[in-house]
């Protein structure tokens, strides 16, 4: 049934006697238009003032809350007094804040909010996605809270530009799509980090990381290896990235480059960059790849580039080859070969004809590590591979395991993420530059991890 029917239905039955059309909440559409008959009231009577009030803070609630009895009269609707409360909050909400996103985005277990139209949200909390009874009044309402969220964010949506990545007051990543580019309607998705970011013990308790692990991977940071972490979409890539970004010493200088600022590093020397999109005439754009360029011209000590995703490969490739060590980034792929390979297709989106064989080249001399992050059945969220690159043989890029995924008895089958993070009891070559730099490894890190990695073994 169309919403215009449903709100006729729901008209009809609150109809009085001589034509009185009071409303009470008896259904969810119900209260749903009464709401967008109080929300419009308070728009025209308090409109101008609303303006300048915070976002969802206690000043709106108040004035929405001591002005809502003769909006409530004007638009012929009577709240419960069991209800008022959560009425009042709701409109507040409405008029300033996200609607029905407010309460998800509050929720510290979620971790995404993804809304695929107006009436269909649905959530991810403990890296499992479900669907929740939250929805916008309508399409319109819908609408607005993209616009809000775009224009908070200085950016627009529109026709012409139906697809716009923005940031929120608190940091989250929000994407937004709309018609034409969206067939059935806006779809909205935000990705939420922890008010607090994650340190490495958080990754060690999670049992992404383990102890011996990162201290390989703090040495690595700090005996500056250029270091590359991988993995598909939200495997915590960026997580890792602003963990391991916490081991660059303070006195350094750091750049960082994103499409959307994420990372929260905590060093005193830090220039944040960001890129921007083409502006109302369809100018002003500021590519990953400008950025690159232009933060070579800052004087860094180190780069760290949120995420590699085209021709800016090959300004950060050479960057890490010209100097610039201890740079980190991140690439989408499946797994750690991938990650290679997808370097070479963004190299050569650069406009360069260049021979493969020199490319991989560029790659083995630039690369130190690569972090490999993969996410499990159950949702968790784990490192399965921390590979070293040793060189080229032939026309081949040489790699190998430092430390890997070890599945305990049982496998993959019936529980995705049982097991650890193990050594495979080789020494990786890049011991020799860390110790140059000053930065040595013990031993005991690199012993191997006895039955687990050898029975993972057996079942390969």
């Amino acid at each position: 049934m169309r919403l215009s029917e449903r709100v006729e239905r729901a008209e009809a039955k609150t109809q009085g006697p001589k034509g009185s059309r009071r409303r009470t909440a008896s259904r969810p559409d119900d209260w749903g238009l009464m709401k967008r008959r109080v929300r419009d009231t308070l728009l025209e009577d308090l409109g101008p003032k609303l303006s300048t009030l915070g976002r969802s803070g206690e000043d709106l609630k108040t004035v929405v809350s001591r002005n809502l009895d003769e909006a409530l009269r004007k638009a012929d609707v009577r709240v419960p007094a069991s209800q008022r409360s959560r009425f009042v909050a709701e409109v507040a909400a409405d008029l300033l804040g996200y609607g029905p996103l407010d309460p998800l985005l509050a929720d510290p277990a979620v971790t995404e909010v993804m809304c695929n139209a107006h009436d269909e949200i649905w959530v991810e909390r403990a890296g499992r996605i479900e669907r929740t009874a939250a929805a916008f009044i309508d399409e319109s309402q819908f609408r607005q809270v993209i616009e809000r969220i775009v224009a908070s964010a200085g950016r627009r949506i529109d026709e012409s530009s139906p697809m716009v990545d923005a940031r929120l007051p608190d940091g989250s990543r929000a994407n937004a799509v709309i018609p034409p580019v969206a067939v059935n309607g806006p779809a909205l998705t935000i990705r939420r980090f922890p008010e607090t970011p994650y340190e490495v013990k958080d990754l060690i308790s999670f049992g992404t990381l383990t102890v011996e692990a990162t201290e390989f991977l703090e040495a690595c940071v700090r005996g500056k290896l250029n270091v590359l972490v991988t993995g598909g979409t939200g495997t915590g890539k960026t997580t890792t990235l602003n963990v391991l970004s916490a081991f660059v010493p303070e006195g350094e200088r750091i750049i960082t480059i994103e499409d959307s600022a994420e990372l929260r590093l905590h060093q005193p020397h830090v220039v944040s960059l960001e890129s921007r999109p083409p502006n109302v005439e369809g100018t002003g754009t500021v590519t990953i790849r400008d950025l690159v360029r232009n933060a070579l011209r800052m004087r860094p000590d180190r780069i760290i580039v949120g995420e590699c995703r085209g021709a800016e490969a090959l300004d950060m490739l050479q960057a890490m080859n010209t100097g610039h060590e201890g740079s980190l980034t991140t690439v989408h792929c499946n797994t750690p070969r991938d990650a290679l390979s997808r370097l070479e297709t963004m190299v050569l989106m650069a406009g360069y004809d260049l021979p493969v064989r020199a490319i991989r080249s560029q790659i083995a001399s630039a690369l130190d590590v690569v972090v490999h992050l993969d996410r499990f059945g159950d949702g968790s969220r784990r490192i399965t591979h921390i590979s070293e690159i040793q060189g080229m043989e032939s026309d081949t890029i040489t790699m190998q395991d430092v430390f890997r995924f070890a599945f305990a008895s049982g496998g993959r089958g019936s529980a995705m993420s049982t097991g650890r993070l193990v050594s495979t009891g080789l020494r990786p070559r890049v011991a020799e530059t860390l110790r140059t730099n000053g930065v040595d490894l013990p031993a005991k890190l690199f012993r191997g991890s006895g039955s687990l990695l050898r029975s993972e073994g057996r079942r390969a």
